[in-house]
């Protein structure tokens, strides 16, 4: 199982977690949680008024090992109005426009979409439950 809680966060909202959103999906092969503003398709929804989230921004899907992984997504701009950064353990970093990355079996995290031009963020935190 897979566990994401979500918050939004703009400055003048700093520290508040008001307003959460859950979501889960068990490790089965294929099983997918997208994030972004189309509610259509993603099971968490940020703001539609904040652009520098895509409609379908982050993709995380579980592999026919059991393991997820995280997708971004690349839009219909060139260059992303925001930056994403994956904290897990010891590794801290940042993923790459369009790239994938394996997230840890059994591990925890967080994920943070952070807006280039204004002081906002998506916090995404994840469980993987084995």
């Amino acid at each position: 199982m897979l566990e994401l809680t979500m918050a939004t966060v703009s400055g003048a909202d700093s520290g508040v977690t008001a307003g959460m959103t859950m979501a889960d999906a068990p490790s089965e092969p294929g099983a997918v949680l997208r994030v972004g503003r189309d509610a259509s398709v993603c099971r968490l929804v940020t703001p539609e008024d904040w652009l520098f989230v895509s409609r379908v921004h982050l993709e995380l899907k579980c592999g026919p090992d059991g393991v997820w992984q995280l997708t971004w997504l690349r839009g219909s701009q060139v260059e992303p109005s925001s930056e994403v950064r994956l904290t897990s353990g010891e590794f801290s970093g940042p993923l790459g426009y369009g790239a994938t990355m394996r997230l840890p079996r059994g591990g925890s995290g967080e994920i943070i979409v952070q807006d280039r031009t204004a002081p906002r963020s998506v916090n995404i935190g994840f469980y993987h439950e084995v």
